[in-house]
């Protein structure tokens, strides 16, 4: 190799190790959302199976306030296993890269190097010990009526975005940013 290919092929490795260590940085991140759900269902039935669905999710009613028609429910989020050896996986061979960069760059330390792998499971400790967390879930409903319109239930509910695709799927229902909904019903 010429002499100038070693320090940019240095220069990119240590590039991809920062984007890799923001990459399971970036793991723990918190994705919470706010959706807009409207159905013709009435509000006492629709809240009825939203508790319902919850409860079956390992989530608890942590707060209910009436004058502002919300509830707020409490779960623990689990972290993933897959997620958190995957992760560790990529650590290690971003490490083990780097250390054959490094050892190219510097011979008489590639023993040294090569024991920065064992830094490898720090990643997977770090996923597991921020992703495991209390999650909430804020439910408002309100009651939308139009002249000449039938009835109808919009739910405001705010939530990690995994779990508001769920409720979705689960609903069968659409948000009012789907743009399914007459213009009258946009925000």
């Amino acid at each position: 190799m010429t002499i100038p290919v070693i320090p940019s092929t240095a220069f990119l490795t240590v590039l991809l190790s920062v984007g890799l260590f923001f990459f399971i940085r970036a793991s723990t991140k918190d994705r919470t959302e706010v959706i807009e759900i409207v159905t013709a269902e009435p509000e006492e039935s629709f809240l009825g199976k939203l508790q319902t669905y919850f409860l079956e999710r390992a989530y608890r009613v942590s707060q209910v306030e009436p004058e502002h028609h919300q509830v707020v429910f409490e779960g623990v989020v689990r972290p993933s296993t897959f997620l958190a050896i995957f992760l560790t996986s990529l650590a290690a061979i971003g490490i083990l890269c780097l250390t054959l960069v490094l050892s190219i760059l510097f011979p008489n330390w590639t023993q040294a190097f090569i024991g920065l792998v064992v830094l490898a499971p720090m990643a997977g400790l770090f996923y597991w010990t921020k992703a495991g967390r209390k999650e909430q879930v804020s439910l408002q409903i309100e009651t939308l009526s139009q002249p000449d319109q039938q009835t109808q239930t919009k739910l405001t509910v705010t939530a990690h975005r995994d779990e508001l695709a769920e409720l979705q799927r689960y609903l069968k229902l659409t948000s009012i940013a789907d743009g399914s909904l007459p213009d009258w019903k946009q925000p």
